[in-house]
């Protein structure tokens, strides 16, 4: 048996001999060398380039060998090379539009084959999509598909744009592709169909190179890249359940467009080079196929790389494999195989000296080779390993294709297969008072290319009653798993491995949907239409007996801010209570619309709402629903979850002022102001109020000439500063005048730290584990109208932190006399609990929960009265990744009754200013 050692030299023999056959870029070459800071870590795959005299390579386009220190290309610049190549070699490379950034920004799909493979792209498109969907495919024409069709691998760079090796590496790999002649390299071409979108995130992107060079010319004083793209940072890589951004609605198309057998997303984070198996639990609708073929290639990539000698090549112990919120589970969840790798990042493109931990450094079953501590380490290194591991990947796809490909297929039919015994559908109601959600969430599986049905008759199947019309979800479809896992509970044990992001995301409870599954294989047999174009709910205006009003029940409907600021000169008042108008009771928060305007009922029916005209407008208590001017607010240490409320704002077009933290502190700012929010920035208060370090010069995020993709959503001469406790005077004076400040999560922490929350504190966990979690809530106080729409129980997502604590014992009784508004003035600053945690024996819905018993029965959402203004605290996150529309009308009712959030509190506080 040969040594490893004697078939590694043969293998490099092998390569030189037919490099040799091409003439060496001996420049480029020597650069690769002079860039790698140690030739182990390099291999023969990547430490030279051939030069075809007829095709360019990144250096002659681009004027440098990637990973050059301190040399990053923009978007533009790399597609421009992309171009170029495609152009020099048109028999070879092929380029296609993947779609537009949130901000225009072009993103690029590359095919790279022989010139056969690129002549018949359509044909091997055409097979893969057949063998997506095998329905009538009898085995004989599968198995023909499975001879004539290629694998296609699709490569997917710098998503997450502080990781800036990837579309570097894949500009050279597509030469490398393009024009070398190894026999490794000739295999691949002739083999597999290879696709790359070289940069996902294109606006992120830009943004990142400009803080880079920033940082470059400017001693390494740089600002934090506080946005990438319009909405979203690191959780543009959380997107792939709801679609709601750009970004992942164009890989969605591109997936849909090729059905490649694999898709490949390139990160950087941990030494050296990490390839996904993962810890588990796993995604219970993932295919046992596809995890074995995440460990077929992740040991190929560690044999082969280990064998040639590359230290840190490893697997397994790094996430988990359960959400299914990452793009790559565009490819898990369609049957296809989706993985990533991490890389060690450079920085940019630096070097630096490796500082590893020693849990990183230790020999295991799953790094053979670890990491080394102390050595130095550049982003030509971190090129090194992304491109020898790919085209290891790449090579080992040539020689198995068929394989994977008639995997592909079987997995296809095991997914129908699966859908016609046990569970076999979903039923989703029609009728449910929020229609306008049914309608969006049928909507989203179409656009996921989940088949969704109407039903024909009635019929009862699995217990349940199914009316004509109601929406069904067949599971004997090729994405049926997909659809089952949004719609199911997920269970997470305490004994799994710590989870690497949410644990439950159940869409029917977050979104206050009745969705119902069906274990009945008669079910499939039913009366049933496709659903062939997006649903558009019209509302529904019933006569009641007279003109004199209209009514609209509280429903938690989120177009009813919609209405409210399309029709905003139209008086519009709120119920204080429940009543009856004839025979139909009305709970309090709805809403009375005097008269029977024409454009009133245009509106109520375009936004899908139902609404009731009356004789007479009712005699209950009721206030105006006063527009407030809104203000949201942003750090400058990030704008991750601001985003999300950001987007939300801006798809229910609710009109806001847009300011910093920093901004905090201007009086005449705030007093333009009725309602501050303040989103999510981190769990500890005292960094969001002190911000930065004051130390060195101002750090600038504004649009120059030097950085011409900053600035744009707002801009500051120096992003250091945070709220100050100036800020937190002036913001605390301005609640008490009658402003109302919104906070959310570990942000809430602001307010009860530093004294604007009297009553409130938050108490430490001990043992909770509550990791992105669906639970139970319960309704609280019934009179606020932050709750107006809602049942007795919602369910809500929560994650971790934070825990409120306030003082909820009874008055004790005394007989001594007591001034009676001192009594009342204290009852009313008493924080009013408006939503709470359920007990513990009913809190958890899905996901994780450990020790459940630290969080039951605590405030949820907290309303505070400070002088005339109030402070809403949410230890729940409303606006979670656009997933969480049925907590969106908590957030929705304290804007719509802001000026009235004292309803129903023990006395009501001074007047506060109408406008």
């Amino acid at each position: 048996m040969r040594s490893l050692a004697v078939t590694a030299a043969l293998a490099l023999a092998v390569c030189l001999e037919a490099a040799a056959q091409q003439p060496l870029d001996t420049a480029y070459t020597r650069q690769i060398r002079a860039l790698t800071s140690e030739p182990r870590f390099n291999t023969e795959l990547t430490d030279h380039m051939v030069d075809d005299p007829r095709v360019p390579s990144p250096f002659d386009v681009l004027g440098y060998v990637p990973g050059t220190i301190g040399r990053l290309s923009h978007t533009a610049d790399v597609n421009r090379y992309f171009r170029a190549l495609a152009a020099a070699a048109p028999a070879r490379v092929k380029i296609f539009d993947a779609g537009r950034s949130d901000e225009g920004k072009e993103m690029l799909t590359v095919a790279i084959a022989d010139s056969a493979g690129i002549a018949s792209l359509d044909e091997y498109r055409e097979i893969t999509r057949r063998l997506a969907d095998p329905r009538g495919l009898s085995e004989q024409e599968g198995r023909g598909l499975v001879a004539r069709g290629r694998p296609i691998y699709y490569l997917t760079g710098s998503i997450h744009s502080p990781e800036t090796g990837s579309p570097e590496m894949l500009m050279e790999l597509a030469y490398r592709l393009a024009v070398e002649d190894t026999p490794t390299l000739r295999s691949i071409r002739e083999r597999v169909i290879t696709l790359i979108t070289p940069i996902q995130e294109t606006d992120g992107r830009d943004r990142m190179v400009d803080v880079y060079n920033y940082g470059r010319a400017h001693s390494g004083v740089r600002p934090p890249l506080v946005y990438w793209g319009r909405y979203t940072a690191h959780d543009n890589n959380r997107d792939n359940m709801v679609m709601s951004q750009a970004l992942t609605r164009n890989m969605l198309a591109q997936y849909l467009r090729w059905h490649p057998t694999i898709q490949h997303d390139l990160h950087e984070s941990v030494p050296f080079l990490y390839t996904s198996t993962g810890t588990g639990p796993y995604n219970r609708a993932i295919d046992a196929i596809t995890v074995s073929e995440w460990n077929e290639l992740a040991y190929q990539e560690v044999k082969e790389l280990t064998r040639r000698g590359l230290p840190g090549v490893w697997t397994h112990n790094f996430y988990d494999g359960w959400a299914p919120n990452y793009v790559m589970f565009i490819a898990n969840l369609r049957n296809s195989v989706g993985r990533f790798y991490e890389t060690y990042t450079s920085f940019g493109a630096e070097c630096d000296t490796a500082r590893l931990q020693r849990t990183a450094t230790s020999v295991e079953w799953f790094r053979p080779n670890p990491p080394l501590d102390g050595i130095r380490w550049c982003i030509r290194n971190n090129i090194n390993y992304q491109q020898s591991g790919v085209i290891i990947a790449l090579s080992h796809t040539a020689d198995n294709g068929q394989r994977f490909l008639e995997n592909f297929w079987i997995k296809s039919r095991r997914a129908i297969e699966r859908g016609r015994e046990g569970r076999t559908m979903w039923h989703i109601p029609a009728a449910q008072p929020r229609r306008g959600a049914v309608a969006e969430l049928v909507n989203l599986f179409r656009l996921q290319a989940i088949e969704v049905h109407r039903a024909g008759q009635a019929f009862t199947a699995g217990g349940r009653n199914v009316a004509a019309s109601d929406y069904l979800v067949r599971l004997d479809q090729p994405y049926g798993p997909l659809a089952s896992t949004l719609l199911e509970v997920q269970t997470y044990r305490a004994t799994d491995p710590t989870p690497y992001d949410d644990t439950g995301w159940t869409f029917g409870p977050l979104r206050n949907v009745a969705i119902h599954a069906i274990s009945d294989t008669a079910a499939l047999s039913k009366p049933m239409t496709l659903v062939s174009e997006d649903v558009v709910v019209r509302g529904e205006i019933t006569d009641a007996g007279g003109r004199g009003a209209i009514l609209i029940p509280a429903t938690t409907e989120s177009n009813l801010i919609v209405l409210r600021y399309r029709l905003r000169d139209v008086a519009m008042t709120a119920a204080e209570d429940s009543f009856t108008v004839g025979n139909r009771s009305y709970a309090a928060g709805t809403v009375i619309i005097p008269g029977n305007d024409a454009n009133v009922r245009s509106a109520i029916e375009s936004l899908g709402l139902v609404a009731v005209t009356v004789r007479d407008v009712p005699n209950v208590a009721q206030h105006d629903m006063d527009l407030p001017r809104i203000g949201l607010v942003h750090s400058w240490q990030n704008t991750q979850n601001e985003g999300w409320v950001r987007y939300a704002f801006d798809r229910f077009a609710i009109p806001y002022t847009y300011l910093s933290t920093q901004q905090l502190r201007d009086s005449a700012r705030l007093a333009e102001l009725d309602v501050l929010v303040l989103p999510y920035v981190s769990d500890n208060a005292r960094n969001i109020v002190n911000g930065l370090p004051m130390i060195g010069p101002p750090i600038p995020w504004r649009r120059t000439a030097e950085t011409p993709n900053l600035g744009g959503y707002d801009e500051t001469d120096d992003v250091r500063p945070g709220i100050g406790l100036a800020g937190l005077a002036t913001l605390q004076a301005w609640v008490q005048r009658g402003g109302t400040l919104i906070t959310e999560g570990g942000t809430s922490a602001v307010p009860v730290a530093y004294g604007l929350a009297p009553g409130v504190d938050i108490a430490d966990t001990r043992q909770l584990r509550v990791r992105g979690t669906v639970l139970r809530s319960r309704v609280a106080d019934r009179k606020s109208p932050i709750a107006y729409g809602y049942a007795d129980t919602v369910s809500v997502y929560f994650s971790q932190s934070p825990l409120f604590q306030v003082d909820t014992t009874a008055e004790r009784g005394t007989e001594q006399r007591r001034d009676s508004a001192v009594v009342a003035e204290t009852r009313r600053a008493r924080p009013r609990v408006v939503l709470q945690f359920a007990r513990t024996d009913s809190l958890l819905i899905s996901g994780l929960l450990e020790s459940g018993s630290e969080l039951a029965s605590r405030p949820a959402i907290l309303d505070v009265q400070v002088g005339r203004g109030h402070v809403v605290l949410f230890a729940i996150r409303p606006f979670w990744r656009w997933q969480t529309q049925g907590s969106f009308a908590f957030g929705f009712n304290t804007l719509l009754h802001w000026n009235d959030l004292g309803t129903g509190w023990p006395v009501a506080p001074a007047a506060r200013p109408r406008r």
